[in-house]
């Protein structure tokens, strides 16, 4: 895939960002359905640490049985897409831009680490066929006890929205995996199967709050 070919394929809808909104399930985008979901992953430093490393490879949807292709990063020299960010009710507090430098970084074994402006293609078994998924990084959470990262949909989804994947670990060592989501089905044909597609989001759900349990 060509340099720059992320800038020239628009995501499918419009409050980037809206993952990390504190009031999300009361008050989700116009039109969009939220989600949430959080289950206890661990205990202590290593295991935060760990899992952390595993939601920033791909781990948490390559062990729910979904396959990965990453079809595109940024060069250093590009500049990566920043959501819009959200103050703790959930108001807007600074619009999206373009242009904070993308620093690279990689696991101690060089395995490349999530990073916004990636593009990939998710592909998953489900209605008897297989469904692909593109979608692109638009946030990554790094906060010294919140770590993680925020994808959304892009064209041939069949889903319009965003999901956010976040490891937290709490005053008493506890170690967390928080995943948040708002979506709509992407076309009218999607739509035909609307049913379908959120139970299908339900089983998701639970097999990503598995994917890191017990490591």
């Amino acid at each position: 895939m060509s340099r720059g070919h992320q800038h020239r394929t628009a995501l499918t809808y419009g409050a980037v960002g809206a993952t990390q909104a504190s009031d999300l399930m009361t008050y989700p985008p116009e039109g969009f359905v939220p989600a949430e979901s959080r289950a206890r992953i661990g205990h202590g430093d290593q295991r935060f640490d760990t899992a952390v490393m595993q939601a920033l490879t791909w781990q948490i949807q390559e062990r729910s049985g979904m396959g990965v292709h990453v079809e595109d990063m940024p060069e250093d020299d590009e500049v990566r897409y920043n959501p819009v960010t959200f103050d703790e009710q959930g108001v807007p507090i600074a619009p999206a831009s373009i242009g904070t430098p993308r620093v690279e970084k990689t696991t101690p074994d060089g395995t490349p680490l999530i990073t916004a402006g990636t593009t990939a293609t998710l592909t998953m078994h489900a209605f008897g066929r297989t469904v692909p998924a593109p979608v692109r990084v638009v946030a990554i959470i790094d906060e010294r006890d919140r770590k993680g990262f925020a994808y959304g949909t892009l064209d041939g989804h069949p889903l319009s929205g965003e999901e956010s994947f976040v490891v937290e670990r709490t005053p008493d060592g506890s170690v967390w995996l928080q995943v948040r989501q708002f979506s709509q089905p992407a076309s009218r044909k999607w739509r035909f199967v609307a049913p379908l597609l959120r139970r299908q989001q339900r089983v998701m759900a639970e097999k990503y709050l598995a994917a890191l349990r017990g490591d």
